[in-house]
Formats: structure tokens, sequence, C-alpha cells
């Protein structure tokens, strides 16, 4: 089995308007809440799912596996991915209670900073600082939190951009990368097909890379810094409040490295505000 070819998940919508109803009872059921297979026994996904240990035993069958173990690794694989049906699972009651959430955001900051040290966000920053040009990278996710640090660290730093742009490619900006640059790269899950390439090519370039995923990935060991945040959550949704803590930590650290001369450019920004009528 290559798993690379079809995700346990497509194997089991492909099939769905074939099966008979008991059949189609599960294979629903597992669309739904496919952590299920990645967790419990044949027997124990039965009674999840209200059919028969045969009825599982048939539709595994059906997907092409040699056997339910064999299911159980494929969807294993699908879950590492990052896929948020992963998360949800089918004896979840209720409503998720704001404590339960404060108090995961709360442990995801914990945890995400006993591995980040204060020397480390402090090198960061200064590097950002010094750089010739900073480019910030994100998808999905990770954009909205590309987007932001970027917008923030406008306040004092006049070279940074958010890559790619509206109807740009990347080929058009990693071509400008030099080793006197600074990259931070978003790689939150779910990642993009190309993001071994782009990393690839930061590397070939000497820019410096600040690499800022989830907790699910190894060490990368093209980047200068990897700072690994904690998403984890009560429901199907990551969550990325130790991200944010991260990048308001990283914002204020240049803010205050940068000094004078960074008061002096908000100062000039505002006084264009006002001259503008902007805000």
């Amino acid at each position: 089995m290559n798993s690379k070819e079809t995700s346990f998940l497509s194997r089991v919508r492909s099939i769905l308007p074939d099966l008979s109803p008991a059949e189609r009872r599960l294979g629903d059921f597992i669309c739904d809440f496919p952590s299920e297979v990645a967790t419990y026994s044949a027997q124990e996904l039965a009674v999840l799912a209200h059919v028969s240990k045969a009825t599982v035993s048939r539709f595994i069958q059906r997907l092409g596996y040699e056997s339910y173990e064999e299911a159980r690794r494929h969807a294993r694989l699908d879950r590492q991915s990052g896929s948020r049906l992963f998360l949800t699972t089918a004896d979840t009651t209720g409503e998720q209670s704001v404590a339960a959430n404060l108090a995961q955001g709360i442990a995801n900051i914990e945890e995400t900073f006993r591995t980040i040290g204060e020397s480390q966000i402090g090198t960061a920053a200064e590097a950002i600082l010094a750089a010739r040009k900073v480019w910030v990278i994100g998808f999905r996710a990770s954009f909205a939190f590309a987007t932001y640090l970027q917008w923030q660290l406008t306040q004092v730093i006049e070279n940074i951009v958010a890559i790619p742009g509206s109807g740009q490619t990347f080929g058009e900006h990693l071509v400008s990368l030099s080793p006197d640059d600074v990259v931070i790269f978003f790689g939150l899950r779910r990642r993009v097909s190309q993001t071994d390439m782009l990393l690839d090519q930061i590397a070939r370039s000497g820019a410096r890379l600040l690499f800022i995923t989830d907790e699910n990935v190894d060490y990368e060991t093209r980047s200068q810094w990897h700072f690994r945040c904690q998403t984890l959550a009560p429901g199907p949704l990551f969550n990325h409040t130790a991200v944010m803590a991260l990048c308001h930590l990283l914002i204020m650290r240049c803010i205050e490295i940068a000094g004078a001369r960074g008061r002096t450019r908000l100062r000039n920004i505002e006084t264009l505000n006002d001259a503008l009528d902007e805000l």
C-alpha cells in the first residue's frame, strides 16, 4: 500500500455509493469520525457505528486492505497529516466549555515557551532588525499569521514583505534572497506540498531562517531558529493561542531592541497618519 497515492478517507469516500445500507452507515460514520479507526479495535468501531463486526470486516476488504490493522496504520498516517476531521471524536457530547478552551490555550502557551527561551527570542529579533530584508511566508492558516507579523513589524522595520502577493510567483521573490536576509516561515499544519522545496531554496540562498510550526514537526536542520508551538484543542480546530503569543513577543522584542531608531520610525508613521487623516 502506498499511502501517498490515495489517502484513507479518499478510499472510504470512493466506495460510499456502492455500499449496502449497513456498510453505508459505517462509511458515513468513518467520514465524520475517522480518528476512531486509528484509535479503536474493529469490535469497538462496530459498537460505535451500530453495525456488526462482520460489517466492519467486509467494509475493510472493500477498501482494499488485507486486515483491519493495515487500515488503522493508514488512518494514523492521515491523522499525522493534520486533518481537522481527525480531531473530532464520536464520544464528544455537548458544547465545549469556555473554561476548557481557556485552560487548553494557557497550557499550550506554557508548553510552547517551556522550550523557547529568552535568548532565542532575543537573537532572532536582533537578526530580524539587522537583516538587509525580511521575508515572511505563510499558507492557509499560516497566511494570517504571516501577514499579521509583517504588518506589525513594519512599524520598526522598513524592508519587510509578506510573499507571495496576489498574482505573484515565488520565483519572482526568491531570486532576490541573499545571505544578509532573514526569512520567517510559518509552517503550521496542514502544510502545502511545496514546503520542502521552498526550504531547500532558502537554504541555498544562504538567508537565515526562522521556522515557526506546530508541535508535530521534527527540528528543521535548515533553520537557524525553529520555534514549535503547541496547538492542542478540545474540539475539531487547532488552538493557535501560542502562535499569536509568539508573534507578540517577537514584535515587542524587536521594538525594544530597535530603541531610538524604532521610536523615530513609529513617530514618523503616526505623524503621516495624522497628516493624511487616515485613522
